[in-house]
């Protein structure tokens, strides 16, 4: 959004809110209220919404802020909060974050606390739809892919000698050959591998699990990792960790850190976990595989999702062009 927008919030409905000058500082002890709203918002969006945990920590992330800016002294002022107000401040955290998708994070997070607001009977309203929605225009965008020799590159930056790389030579396999999401790479458990069956559990979003089956290849790096690679003393079942104190699961964030680490060592630019889904589609389009199958391949639940990657398939697209007016016959 426009920064002139953002700027003059500080004269609108928000301005209170945003400028130290004209509102008193909060005293800390009142903050315990806003952590005591976002635990039970928590327990809505996990037993009414029935989000997974990642989910729910981003929601919360996303909408704490709005809460920190509602407190007074004495407490929270949630009832008196105005349309204008939750534009104001979608506009400014819409500028700071800017990506489109964080962007609609955002405003979803804050569309799901407004109704639970409501719900709980906090604000005598709903108040959801005065959030602004953000401009988007569905597969306007072509989806950023890697050529199968940048693939190549990236993984044979690890050094598969060390723990750390033998780790991350298993996560790139598993994104480069499977298309899974980054978050997904963090949920995998020991338990999701079924080394009989040759197959992997998949816990992708909103709490779907799907079983996909396991390469050899990527099964051997997955193999040599727990063998060699992933320490004997880690706490809890998670298959990917970190090789050094503290001993903790690798997150998400952690994942893409990863990737980025093998692009700067492969001399590869623009690198991110999802570009590796991107070449997997991508490279399986190439091979022929039809549109369904390759839906099928990354989890999408509406074959629209996939449709985005008829506009890389060139080959077909040829043979629906037309010629250029005036060009050679």
């Amino acid at each position: 959004m426009a920064g002139s927008a953002v700027r003059a919030t500080a004269s609108g409905p928000l301005g209170r809110f945003v400028d130290g000058a004209t509102r008193a500082p909060t005293p800390t002890h009142w903050s315990g209220r806003v952590e005591a709203l976002l635990d039970r918002y928590r327990g809505y969006l996990q037993s009414e919404r029935c989000l997974d945990e990642r989910t729910i920590v981003g929601y919360v992330g996303r909408v704490r802020p709005f809460l920190d800016r509602r407190l007074v002294a004495g407490g929270l002022d949630l009832e008196g909060v105005t349309p204008d107000e939750i534009s104001a401040f979608v506009q400014e955290e819409c500028s700071r974050r800017r990506s489109r998708g964080s962007a609609k994070v955002t405003v979803t997070a804050l569309r799901s606390l407004l109704r639970f607001l409501h719900v709980e009977g906090v604000i005598g309203e709903s108040l959801a739809s005065a959030v602004p929605s953000v401009a988007s225009w569905r597969l306007a965008a072509l989806p950023r892919s890697l050529e199968a020799d940048q693939v190549a590159r990236l993984l044979a930056s690890c050094d598969r000698e060390t723990a750390a790389g033998r780790r991350d030579f298993a996560i790139l396999s598993l994104l480069a050959r499977l298309g899974l999401r980054r978050g997904e790479i963090a949920a995998l458990a020991l338990d999701d591998i079924d080394w009989g069956a040759g197959e992997l559990i998949v816990r992708g979003k909103g709490a779907w699990h799907d079983r996909m089956p396991l390469p050899v290849d990527v099964g051997e790096a997955l193999a040599d990792y727990l063998a060699h690679g992933r320490p004997r003393n880690v706490p809890g079942r998670s298959v990917f960790v970190r090789v050094v104190t503290p001993l903790a699961a690798l997150s998400p964030g952690a994942v893409t850190h990863v990737v980025e680490r093998a692009a700067r060592r492969a001399g590869v630019d623009g690198v991110c976990a999802h570009r590796l889904r991107h070449a997997v589609a991508t490279e399986t389009l190439r091979r022929g595989a039809p549109l369904a199958e390759i839906g099928e391949l990354l989890r999408h639940r509406q074959l629209a999702t996939t449709a985005i990657y008829a506009k890389v398939d060139r080959e077909r697209l040829r043979a629906l062009a037309r010629p250029w007016p005036g060009g050679a016959a």
